[in-house]
């Protein structure tokens, strides 16, 4: 059994089911639907109206002082200089931020931050050490929904730090790829009008 049990097939939306039933008809694996029904704990339309919400998260379950503290903290493991250095939320201060690298040497974190921080840690660093243990602890202060969200979310912000470091945005050398505006939002077929052989296939 997974490590958070799968909500039951006739719990999730009528919309979920069909995209599942569809998935599995075309090549998707039974382990697919799992995976998927575990995700769903995380459906909803609307969240607490706090007053926290991080402006790129606006229906996210988890408040905004703590998206940015895993933002920045992401930044700085991905080595992704804009985004370590970009502030988005107010009350997230150069003191907050300070000693982000090691959660255990400050005592004004609360255990969500905490454990938060320390689960975006070992999933950038050390995803096989996520264990039990670790499930059990996000359950003491997280809901399941807000756990799934914060699994995607951390799993989204380290990709694409370590994607946009890649890109070296502070690079003083000619760029790689040159601007072409024929190549703004379009895909390699259209920019060469189906030509398979254009296409490299």
């Amino acid at each position: 059994m997974p490590r958070i049990e799968p909500l039951p097939w006739e719990a999730l939306p009528q919309k979920e089911r069909e995209r599942m039933e569809h998935t599995i008809q075309h090549g998707g694996s039974p382990a697919d639907k799992t995976a998927t029904r575990i995700l769903a704990y995380s459906l909803h339309e609307h969240v607490p109206d706090d007053g926290d919400r991080h402006y790129n998260y606006p229906r996210h379950l988890l408040g905004g002082k703590l998206l940015e503290m895993l933002r920045i903290r992401s930044a700085q493991l991905g080595g992704c200089n804009p985004c370590m250095n970009a502030r988005k939320v107010d009350d997230v201060t150069e003191d907050v931020v300070a000693c982000l690298a090691n959660p255990s040497l400050r005592d004004d974190l609360t255990d969500r931050e905490r454990r938060a921080l320390q689960f975006l840690d070992l999933l950038a660093t050390d995803h096989h050490s996520i264990d039990d243990e670790i499930y059990r602890g996000l359950a003491e202060v997280f809901t399941t929904a807000e756990i799934i969200e914060l699994g995607q979310t951390c799993g989204h912000m380290i990709g694409t730090h370590r994607f946009i470091h890649t890109l070296d945005p502070y690079g003083d050398g000619p760029p790689v790829i040159h601007y072409d505006p024929a190549q703004v939002g379009v895909t390699w077929a259209e920019l060469h009008d189906g030509d398979l052989e254009k296409q490299g296939a």
